[in-house]
């Protein structure tokens, strides 16, 4: 099947748009995005107090602690993309659910040259 490029170009802004809220869930699933984000991504960095704010060692016992919270993740991890919906286009945004709940480079690096792309075009 050979397609236009004007419809390749077409489908990956609808994926694009996808990601960045226009979806069942009305969610970006870019951290930092939109009105709604998921607020819990499973990610340590975000969910655990900076240094600036708690310069004191957090154990693994305390850790744990901000881990099971169900607070929104005391740090905004911009730009990161989640693992995404499920197969129902439902996400459940909890810190514990690392299947739809963390970021990778895997999830964020195509967007980066679809990007490009879009704004090139």
């Amino acid at each position: 099947v050979r397609l236009p490029p004007a419809q390749l170009v077409s489908f990956a802004r609808s994926q694009v748009d996808y990601i960045l809220g226009k979806n069942p869930m009305k969610m970006s699933y870019m951290v930092g995005v939109g009105k709604r984000y998921p607020s819990q991504p499973h990610h340590r960095g975000a969910s655990l107090p900076s240094i600036r704010n708690n310069p004191r060692k957090i154990s693994y016992g305390k850790g744990s602690e901000y881990f099971h919270r169900s607070a929104p993740n005391l740090n905004v991890i911009d730009g990161a993309i989640v693992g995404g919906p499920d197969n129902n286009d439902h996400y459940d945004d909890s810190r514990g659910n690392y299947q739809q709940g963390e970021p990778s480079t895997y999830t964020v690096a195509p967007i980066v040259g679809v990007l490009a792309r879009l704004l090139h075009n």
